[in-house]
């Protein structure tokens, strides 16, 4: 959108608000994997299909974990799959990553996780080494993240009906009484930190799988969050507005739902968000913009602009946070759309991510 007149430049924005202010409807005659990549697609999947017919008050929330009150204890209550391949990544496992993906849930969310259930699908033919690999690393990223399993299923498929093993988890935890976050408690000037340096799972997991014919020295993020969740809570307080870890579709997916979620508008300032060089280097041989690629060790912090600064510190003091920056900020205009401040000065639309360009990260 650089270089546009200004009434041209508003007539723009005003059509794309137009569109994006209808309610998503789920038309499509077929699943693709476009439904499981994170963009638009999967808003009308689940905006289109599954929130009219499950009604749920804690589903319309669209959070990373829901809210219950019981007796008095307030919880929080995730769950999720993990289909990835190849089993096995620089940095991490799918193992791993069922543990440390459900536990991030709970922890932007504002809570501290306190246990899980697993469940194993198995493909016939899977190699026994392998299996015991994978809930040796489950075993090892529970105690890391001081998360007990305590309870789980575990079916089998026919042979070629899956990927080796799918796992679907659901957590557990306790809110944390210092968070109190939600969409509805944003404002304008309101600072956007990510705690590190992005895009780095989404590229190993396409650079493992061999078929691009890259080679970088890049691993997965994968990793729990509540520790820097615990240290964000007490370097911003109250002015902890919200928080998200941005996974399928990347930062650029999580910001569009939160916008549309606060029906503010997002400014991210292109030359502050931090990106590896090996990271970069692969993405722009690939023609994939690093802000739609899959995170699961980082996360988006929206926080009071006087407060901005302690949290950021508070950040960079964390293990793998050097990188940490604040990106941009919340603004009124436009509403529910995130623009980007491009490093030649100008400013474009970041709208969710279209069809399926990336394999299944997580």
């Amino acid at each position: 959108m650089a270089g546009l007149a200004p009434d041209r430049h508003a007539r723009v924005l005003s059509i794309i608000q137009t569109a994006r202010a209808k309610r998503a409807r789920f038309r499509d005659p077929v699943i693709t994997m476009a439904h499981g990549a994170g963009g638009k697609a999967s808003t009308a999947l689940i905006e289109g299909l599954l929130l009219p017919a499950l009604c749920s008050p804690a589903l319309q929330q669209l959070g990373d974990a829901a809210s219950l009150d019981v007796d008095g204890a307030e919880l929080a209550l995730t769950t999720d799959s993990f289909v990835v391949r190849p089993l096995r990544f620089p940095g991490g496992s799918i193992g791993e990553l069922a543990v440390n993906g459900t536990v991030n849930d709970l922890a932007v969310s504002g809570a501290r996780p306190l246990a899980l259930t697993l469940s194993l699908v198995l493909e016939e033919g899977l190699d026994a080494h392998e299996l015991r690999a994978q809930v040796d690393a489950i075993a090892a990223a529970a105690a890391s993240a001081g998360v007990a399993v305590v309870a789980g299923d575990t079916k089998v498929v026919e042979r070629g009906h899956g990927d080796g093993i799918y796992i679907c988890t659901t957590g557990l935890g306790v809110r944390d009484r210092r968070a109190r976050l939600g969409a509805e408690r944003l404002a304008a000037g309101d600072r956007i930190l990510v705690s590190g340096a992005i895009a780095e799972h989404g590229t190993a997991i396409m650079l493992a799988r061999g078929e691009l014919g890259l080679q970088a020295d890049v691993e997965s993020d994968t990793r729990s969050l509540w520790p820097v969740v615990d240290t964000l809570l007490d370097a911003a307080g109250d002015g902890l507005r919200l928080m998200r870890d941005p996974t399928r579709g990347g930062v650029a997916s999580a910001l569009n739902e939160i916008a549309r979620a606060s029906a503010l508008g997002m400014l991210v300032r292109e030359a502050d968000v931090p990106v590896a060089p090996a990271v970069a280097g692969a993405a722009e041989i690939l023609g994939i913009d690093p802000m739609y690629v899959a995170n699961e060790g980082k996360l988006i912090a929206f926080v009071a602009p006087e407060l901005a600064a302690d949290a950021l510190t508070a950040l960079r003091a964390m293990p793998a946070g050097e990188h940490a920056a604040e990106i941009g900020e919340v603004c009124a205009e436009p509403p529910g759309m995130v623009l980007v401040q491009t490093a030649f000065g100008g400013r474009r639309v970041m709208d969710e991510l279209v069809g399926d360009p990336l394999p299944r990260i997580c």
